[in-house]
């Protein structure tokens, strides 16, 4: 009777053996002194199922990468090992077997992280793995499957056929041709600053715009009419950049005195002053969602403010020169700098440190505009103007090259974008295709110089139907689409796709 008794605990022993080793993909080792009662091999008593499930997890993380290449042998080594391992108990020999064959396969593995990770292939092949339907497993292995809820790129596919090599492998007839799209006209031209207008916002109701010029004012202008309502004035040097809250009625505005004011619209007057950068000030940016102000400026940093308390709650360093535009993100706790150092950086606001680093572009990078409905956003500079994922992905180059320096972007919910040029170069481009479908040349107001023939800051209104550009030779002028073009009076310019696609060079 006692032997029965002793051979029923240790097949009891042995199934929950098994047991473990099929739930949580690790080898255990039997204390060989105490018949039925066992220990894991870490010395802990009973089943430390939290620890053993982080530590799977982790693994299965770590190792996702490596987790599809090719291990024929070892596969068919441990399927040879666990031909005799049923789930179900087979009486004594069977667990005595079984518990023999796990000390062997313990005492020839390596280690006890490598058996764990074979451990985990194994599970895959009996359970399913890629591509065998549902799976419980915490970390189930992502196949082909896996690219049906992944975005869609530029061609139609989905994004992880975006990036690295497979990008450059497209052929040229896969690249998205442009649609017509009807060219854009000037109909209005508005003078009364008495310096370069060098920045532009508009009104979250957009019923008026507001202008910053280097004649340290700031005009506000009804949209409609183009009227002047109101000149605000506070600054001791040229405005460089304004934006409006669309959640309070405040407008902030910084400048090359190095000050930033926050105005009440009100009452027209400044509430607030954000002391702390050591130079010019000439980006700032608003938080979607959150009550913070980002500013940078010629001191390299950029400046992340507490709107209400006025507090500096970080500062950003690790650009080499002067931080000239700046892009929040409402989807990620995430900012994006753009530097004249020719870099982009990304950084994690809840920590305040620097999470990724772009250096594709070679000139200095002037201007940058998120997209409002993809998760990415462009980039550009004097050497080309690039898109990228939000997540620091290259995409590809806009299909010509702007020569001028680009101190301006914006787009459109059309995926309209415009860039300006300190030469007085304007471009459209076509979002999707990267292709420039109308170019045209700034006309200074009569009485100016033909050098005072740049673009410095630009904006579409709130329903993207028209363009305001802000210019060298001190006047802002409106542009709209015509609405009598058709694609035989006006046909875009000639498209030609890509031999190529550069990752991110030239």
């Amino acid at each position: 009777m006692t032997d029965v008794t002793t051979a029923r605990a240790r097949a009891l022993a042995a199934s929950a053996l098994r047991n473990a080793d099929v739930m949580f993909g690790a080898d255990r080792a039997l204390d060989r002194g105490g018949g039925s009662n066992w220990r894991a091999r870490d010395g802990s008593d009973g089943s430390a199922e939290a620890a053993r499930t982080s530590l799977r997890v982790k693994i299965a993380n770590e190792y996702a990468s490596v987790r599809t290449l090719a291990r024929e042998n070892e596969l068919a080594g441990s399927k040879g090992e666990d031909g005799g391992r049923g789930r179900n108990g087979r009486g004594s020999s069977a667990a005595a077997e079984a518990l023999v064959k796990v000390e062997r396969k313990r005492k020839k593995e390596p280690s006890d992280i490598a058996s764990m990770i074979d451990s985990i292939d194994e599970q895959d092949v009996r359970d399913g793995g890629a591509g065998a339907g549902p799976s419980t497993a915490l970390a189930p292995f992502r196949g082909e499957d896996a690219k049906k809820n992944l975005p869609v790129s530029i061609f139609g596919r989905h994004a992880n056929a975006n990036t690295g090599a497979n990008i450059a492998k497209r052929l040229a007839s896969e690249w998205p041709e442009p649609e017509w799209r009807a060219p854009w006209k000037l109909y209005r031209v508005i003078s009364g600053h008495q310096g370069w207008v060098r920045s532009v916002a508009v009104d979250p109701e957009n019923k008026w715009f507001v202008t910053g010029s280097a004649d340290r004012t700031i005009k506000v202008w009804d949209l409609a009419s183009g009227g002047l309502k109101l000149t605000l004035t506070g600054h001791i040097e040229q405005v460089t950049g304004l934006v409006v809250s669309p959640r309070h009625p405040y407008m902030f505005s910084c400048g090359l005195d190095k000050k930033v004011k926050c105005w009440d619209l009100e009452y027209n007057k400044v509430i607030r002053n954000y002391h702390g950068h050591l130079s010019g000030v000439y980006s700032i940016a608003m938080h979607p969602t959150l009550d913070l102000l980002f500013t940078g400026g010629r001191d390299s940093a950029c400046r992340v403010w507490d709107i209400r308390t006025k507090q500096q709650v970080y500062c950003l360093t690790g650009h080499d020169n002067t931080v000239g535009s700046i892009l929040a993100q409402d989807e990620n706790p995430q900012l994006v700098t753009g530097s004249y150092d020719g870099t982009i950086r990304m950084w994690d606001l809840a920590m305040g440190k620097s999470i990724n680093t772009l250096t594709h572009h070679k000139k200095g990078v002037r201007a940058m505009v998120m997209h409002k409905k993809e998760f990415a956003f462009v980039s550009a500079s004097a050497d080309n103007i690039k898109k990228f994922s939000c997540h620091g992905d290259f995409m590809h180059n806009m299909l010509s090259q702007q020569k001028a320096i680009v101190n301006t972007l914006s787009m459109n919910d059309d995926d309209v974008i415009f860039s300006g040029g300190d030469n007085g170069s304007m471009c459209f481009w076509d979002y999707k295709s990267g292709h420039c479908f109308q170019q045209e040349k700034a006309l200074v107001q009569p009485g100016s110089l033909e050098a005072e023939c740049g673009i410095y800051a630009s904006t579409f209104d709130l329903t993207g139907s028209r363009l305001i550009t802000c210019e060298a030779d001190k006047t802002i002028k409106m542009w709209k689409e015509d609405v009598n073009a058709t694609p035989e009076s006006n046909p875009i310019l000639p498209f030609e796709p890509p031999k190529n696609v550069r990752r991110g060079g030239g």
